[in-house]
């Protein structure tokens, strides 16, 4: 009898032990249950269908009658869009005769017709290739010839686009048709007209007999920051894997989703609208995010989870106060690149608001997520994860730009608390598929030889850390890193100084090549308040009290806008190569001066430095 209660006693201690040993140990059991269960119901639809498509006629099934996607006063139901898709996807069959396998590109802004054609596509078997909608010219044909779309199907907004490269689609033989009644120019035809006259029932299965799992579901271009865009080619199972993001953080089947992000990207389209057809909900789409109609909109239509990217909630936090703030329904925010600082002031401000950070990226084969809630962190180690998808942190040499290798040749972890390049084992449960028709960037992206011998990593390009806890902090995108005086110079940590600043609203820091010195010397681009002139007093305070003097701005150049792309990541590569020269740059520039702090850039300046005259 003793010692069925001491053993009872050891028992009840057990749980009191692992929460000292982890206070965050019922959290990562309660994730780790709760993506079980996820994968497993996922597992069990993909028996069904192996396509996305299975969880949208699921849910039509389900609730017919529920509203599917609101947008400008106008709600669909998940029955209508049904009906509309297979109306657009039996004019696509029969009009412009494309067939399984088939690449079809997809050239659209936000509207609800961008979601029934790629329902359309998915349902006669088609890739969808998404293109962004901003792009032009050079870039868009760049784009048609990556995926080797037979069709493009534009907006009728962007029939100027189209026409500027029409010549050259009609030299490629890709047939064009725009979501017009009808269309004037030579090679252009209209669909609106017969998607109207099509008939709204259900089209064979046997059209999209080709689809399987690890089939190509969709091609996703990323932006970069640099070059043209690469496509990411997207697997029908990695489309449901990454619906699951919502389940996995407890978006309910009665939640209201607000969605302004591109469906062009991984965000808005894989995150955010698979995401909500897999969990059933109704989506408040948008054509573009708007900072004075982001909260009304959300009383307006009971929204009770938002997406966002880390600049997007800035902008909310920069917009002047008022009683209003908290007034919404508001519960979630799933995303990724918010700033701490602007994390508290979010909350804060607009109240409890539970705030699901996490990180990945769209060719990428590893990612997190911030399921503790936990400030500043862009996820959470968990246990099952490590088991079932390995990835390291391992040493990198910023000023060589490449891992760091023992003397056996393989790369070095680094302990927990210190900085690593994020990398991911490329398994046949994580994949990498790489660049449609790029094979030296997909190969680039690989490291061999990683731990052992053999071994092939993806390797993210990010700088991240992982405290003792399991916390994951993002540092730096590897290039946004640059060594000076010896010693390496974060650039997210000299623009959290900057923006501190009065004056200052925006900073973009990356580091300029100088004449007679090693290293990259560091450098910002900045935008200035409203009615604000730029304070080279206060600036200077800023950075000789808070930074040490080789993370110190050496140059400072004012611009009217900084230049982002479609996903707000700040570009850095054209400002890195026009440099500091005044005879190159018409913005105004302004010279670290030891003595003076920051002072007019002239070309006196320039040629001293040039010359070595003046040492920095």
């Amino acid at each position: 009898m003793f010692s069925i209660i001491n053993i009872l006693a050891g028992l009840a201690i057990v749980p009191l032990f692992l929460y000292i040993r982890n206070p965050y140990i019922f959290h990562d059991l309660g994730y780790a249950f709760r993506a079980i269960r996820c994968v497993t119901r996922m597992k069990r639809k993909q028996k069904l269908s192996p396509s996305f498509l299975g969880c949208f006629l699921e849910k039509v099934e389900r609730h017919p009658q529920k509203p599917f996607i609101i947008f400008e006063g106008t709600s669909h139901t998940y029955s209508q869009a049904d009906r509309q898709s297979n109306r657009i996807a039996r004019v696509l069959s029969t009009h412009a005769q494309v067939k399984g396998g088939d690449t079809v590109a997809l050239f659209m802004g936000n509207e609800p017709l961008f979601v029934w054609v790629c329902l359309a596509l998915a349902k006669v078997g088609c890739i969808a290739s998404l293109l962004n909608s901003n792009i032009r010219s050079k870039s868009l044909l760049h784009c048609l010839s990556c995926c080797d779309a037979k069709v493009l199907i534009a907006a009728a907004d962007l029939r100027g686009a189209v026409e500027e490269v029409m010549p050259t689609l009609l030299q490629q033989g890709i047939r064009v048709f725009i979501l017009s009644d009808d269309s004037d120019s030579e090679g252009m035809e209209g669909l609106r007209a017969k998607i109207q006259q099509a008939s709204d029932q259900p089209l064979s299965p046997h059209l999209r007999a080709n689809i399987t799992l690890k089939g190509p579901a969709m091609y996703i271009y990323t932006s970069g920051t640099t070059g043209l865009p690469k496509a990411a080619l997207v697997t029908h199972e990695r489309v449901m894997q990454a619906a699951l993001m919502f389940s996995l953080s407890n978006v309910r089947e009665n939640d209201v989703l607000y969605l302004y992000l591109p469906l062009y990207h991984t965000s808005g389209f894989l995150m955010g609208l698979c995401g909500a057809m897999e969990t059933g909900i109704t989506v408040v789409l948008r054509r573009k995010f708007s900072t004075s109609q982001f909260w009304n909109d959300c009383r307006k239509h009971d929204v009770t989870v938002i997406q966002y990217i880390g600049e997007i909630m800035r902008y909310l936090c920069s917009t002047a106060t008022s009683p209003s703030d908290r007034d919404h329904k508001v519960r979630m925010a799933i995303g990724n690149g918010i700033r701490a600082d602007t994390w508290s002031d979010f909350l804060q401000r607009f109240g409890d608001i539970r705030i699901c950070e996490c990180y990945g990226a769209t060719e990428g084969n590893v990612g997190f997520i911030n399921y503790i809630g936990k400030v500043g962190a862009i996820g959470k180690e968990n246990f099952l994860q490590k088991m079932t998808i390995p990835y390291a942190l391992i040493k990198y040499d910023t000023e060589k730009e490449e891992a760091v290798r023992d003397s056996r040749g393989f790369c070095i972890e680094v302990p927990k608390g210190e900085t690593g390049l994020l990398v991911g084992k490329i398994t046949p449960r994580s994949e990498f598929r790489g660049y449609v028709k790029n094979k030296q960037q997909t190969e680039k992206k690989k490291l061999q030889d990683v731990l052992v011998k053999g071994d092939v990593y993806y390797n993210s390009g990010d700088l991240l850390q992982i405290d003792h806890q399991g916390f994951v902090y993002f540092q730096d995108r590897i290039g946004d890193t640059y060594r000076w005086k010896g010693e390496n110079v974060a650039t997210t940590e000299v623009t959290d100084h900057l923006v501190m600043v009065h004056c200052i609203e925006e900073a973009n820091v990356y580091g300029v090549a100088v004449p007679g010195h090693e290293g990259r010397v560091g450098m910002a681009a900045l935008t200035l308040k409203e009615g604000q002139d730029f304070d080279s007093s206060a600036t200077y305070q800023q950075v000789k009290s808070c930074l040490p003097a080789y993370a110190r701005p050496q140059f400072i150049r004012i611009q009217d806008a900084l230049m982002v792309t479609g996903t707000h990541k700040q570009m850095k590569r054209g400002l890195m190569e026009e440099g500091f020269n005044p005879a190159v740059i018409k913005d105004p520039l302004y010279y670290l001066e030891s003595s003076e702090g920051y002072v007019p850039m002239t070309q006196d300046i320039f040629n001293s430095i040039k010359e070595g005259r003046i040492r920095l």
